[in-house]
């Protein structure tokens, strides 16, 4: 199970951070990592982390958002920086296992987490 926090309504330029609480510890994840979506538009991957802290992130959030785990908390923080109006959307925490490369057989989603950034 997974619990997504943290979101908020943010002016443009500030920082958020969003939190992903896993039932399950985090070390026995394969992949976790966050998505967003907006209404009309397909889920898109926002950043991943591997269990040995190998990461990837969209083109549009490197250099801005920050993935991390936090195995002796269970959490998978992602801190975000000069928010942007187009980072507004719902962000949603994955978990991944089974995983080929960043590929995984069987995925978990938790509830999303609401970010809307005013200009």
């Amino acid at each position: 199970q997974l619990q997504a926090s943290g979101g908020g309504l943010v002016q443009a330029g500030g920082s958020l951070t969003l939190s992903c609480a896993a039932s399950d510890p985090t070390f026995r994840i394969d992949v976790m990592g966050w998505y967003r979506q907006v209404p009309g538009k397909e889920r898109e991957l926002v950043a991943l982390i591997t269990s040995g802290d190998k990461k990837k992130y969209a083109d549009s959030v490197k250099g801005r958002f920050t993935i991390s785990r936090d195995n002796a908390a269970n959490t998978v923080p992602l801190e975000i920086d000069n928010l942007r109006p187009e980072d507004s959307a719902v962000y949603y925490c994955n978990a991944g296992f089974a995983c080929v490369h960043w590929e995984c057989y069987n995925q978990y989603w938790g509830q999303g987490t609401q970010v809307t950034v005013s200009s």
